[in-house]
């Protein structure tokens, strides 16, 4: 019965390795940008199943017991508690853990550099406007790349351009596409 409930470690240990895997895997999904958390693919899935089998290790310590498995589940959803209780009543830190929405179109232009700096494909893109029943960016009003990766397309039909205008009043400065500037070519937006 000693192997079934007995930790091989501390349990402090335990909510250490937790807190620390917790940690280092919200940063990696974090960088590794809002389209891979928003656009599943089967090949993500791999990537999720693998992920999980990698920090098994790291949680447990090679422990196998009822108790330390029970100290981590506690403890990854407390964790994760705490971020979503933060992240609520934060915006700073609600920007940190899931980033802002990114604009990928608007008035009809559609903007190349920011898809690829946030690894939306053309296709992607595409079907997002199929999805949104438009043929055409001409037709789009605005276009975001939502923090859980999804993208939101607002037509120029029916007040798009009045709403969208409303939306990105609302966007954080980073959400919106700026050009970049060359040395000595002329001031633009």
């Amino acid at each position: 019965m000693e192997e079934v409930w007995g930790l091989s470690a501390p349990w402090w240990v335990f909510v250490l390795r937790a807190v620390l895997v917790y940690v280092l895997v919200m940063v990696l999904v974090r960088v590794s940008g809002k389209r891979a958390v928003g656009q599943f693919t089967p090949f993500d899935l791999v990537l999720l199943i693998l992920i999980g089998n990698a920090v098994q290790n790291g949680l447990n310590g090679g422990d196998n017991s009822v108790t330390g498995a029970l100290i981590l589940a506690a403890t990854l959803i407390v964790l994760n508690f705490g971020v979503a209780f933060v992240t609520a009543r934060s915006q700073r830190a609600e920007r940190i853990v899931e980033g802002v929405p990114m604009v990928l179109a608007r008035d009809g232009v559609v903007f190349e550099d920011v898809l690829r700096r946030e690894l939306v494909s053309l296709d992607d893109f595409h079907e997002a406007l199929r999805m949104n029943n438009l043929a055409d960016p001409d037709d789009v009003a605005l276009a975001l790349l939502e923090t859980n990766g999804s993208i939101s397309v607002v037509p120029k039909e029916s007040g798009g351009s009045e709403r969208a205008a409303k939306y990105l009043s609302r966007l954080p400065r980073k959400s919106l596409h700026r050009r970049r500037r060359r040395p000595g070519s002329p001031q633009s937006e």
